[in-house]
């Protein structure tokens, strides 16, 4: 059965990590989609904007599938894979980290990039709060009145979550539950008279 369950950052964190006068400066932030991305590293642009690079990677979904590196003008594969690598190696998604260097003046060839952009992503996540998220799927569902207890019955049977409710001669409601119950929930659910499920999205 698909996993519900994924590892992420509570909240931002920072590392810093130096080497032969260079300093990199990693931001760690939990993020639940592309779009937030490019915002973040704007602005990151602008408070740093006397800094050499901003090289960052994403990781993103609880499957794991959607990510990217960017090295921004650093030799290829010596910024953004090694700050992916931290993320791969501590299982975590929906997370960007965007490391800043400030150049010291001297070069510190392609290992020593690998190795600083990879121990500042790792600073930065060390410093961070890790914590288990589940994959939770919304319906909107709708039935008579007269279905209310049956209805009510299996939410609170399956820990089911329950807002933006309305009842009246035909009843409204938003649920949520976790991913792994949707088999059971939907298939019990479908057994009442007259009830609709409209699915919503997931979270």
């Amino acid at each position: 059965m698909e996993s519900d369950s994924y590892k992420t950052i509570k909240s931002f964190s920072q590392g810093i990590f130096r080497d032969r006068g260079s300093r990199f400066i990693a931001n760690a932030y939990p993020v639940s989609d592309p779009e937030s991305v490019k915002p973040i590293v704007d602005g990151l642009r602008k408070e740093f904007h006397d800094a050499r690079h901003h090289c960052y990677s994403y990781m993103i979904g609880h499957e794991r599938t959607v990510w990217r590196v960017n090295d921004d003008g650093e030799p290829s594969g010596t910024a953004g894979k090694p700050i992916l690598g931290q993320i791969n190696s501590h299982g975590l998604t929906n997370v960007l980290i965007v490391v800043i260097r400030y150049f010291g003046g001297t070069l510190l060839g392609v290992p020593g990039l690998i190795n600083a952009y990879r121990s500042a992503a790792a600073e930065a996540i060390s410093g961070a709060e890790i914590i288990e998220c589940t994959v939770q799927d919304y319906y909107e569902i709708t039935f008579p009145y007269s279905s209310m207890n049956d209805v009510m019955k299996i939410l609170k049977d399956e820990a089911a979550g329950q807002s933006d409710q309305t009842f009246d001669l035909e009843c409204r409601m938003i649920i949520n539950f976790r991913l792994v119950s949707q088999e059971k929930i939907i298939g019990r659910l479908s057994r009442i008279d007259g009830l609709k499920l409209r699915f919503l999205e997931k979270k």
